[in-house]
């Protein structure tokens, strides 16, 4: 079974997305609506989510993860995994990202627009937090959300000085 919840932010409404008690997705207001089947309810994974979010919009790293289950190919899945580990605050580009796959996996490159690639594709946003991953020289890139939502993120982690 397919729920969602509907909650404020600094960044407009979000639509959480729960399959079963593990968080799916995380919807911005102009994503339209959610594919198939589902029932507005708060589940225990989407209280934990919403908790998550009011703690990180107060400015402080929640310090937990609900349970999450991102669908997507085991490359975006491995993108995802490095872009969960960039620390509250801090921020990490598109290149070191592709530099750490590519060692991983043991090949000599891996294209920086590979990842980009799989960022954009990110269904948990916020709290996979792509919005931490910017272009070669710490260039603000593109963002799901849009750059505005982007630079709201970073501004509440204090990546501005």
């Amino acid at each position: 079974m397919k729920y969602t919840q509907r909650v404020p932010s600094p960044i407009g409404e979000l639509t959480l997305v729960a399959v079963g008690n593990q968080l799916t997705e995380i919807r911005f207001d102009n994503a339209g609506p959610v594919k198939g089947e589902a029932v507005e309810e708060e589940t225990p994974v989407l209280a934990q989510t919403r908790q998550w979010l009011e703690i990180y919009f107060e400015g402080r790293d929640p310090g937990f993860l609900p349970d999450m289950a991102p669908e997507g190919s085991d490359f975006q899945k491995s993108v995802w995994k490095h872009i969960a580990k960039i620390p509250f605050g801090s921020t990490e580009t598109y290149g070191s990202i592709a530099k750490k796959i590519a060692e991983e996996r043991g090949i000599p490159r891996m294209a920086a627009q590979a990842v980009g690639g799989a960022v954009g594709a990110n269904p948990i946003p916020v709290i996979v937090p792509c919005h931490r991953v910017m272009g070669s020289g710490g260039k603000m890139t593109g963002y799901g959300g849009g750059i505005d939502k982007k630079m709201i993120l970073l501004g509440i982690e204090g990546c501005f000085s």
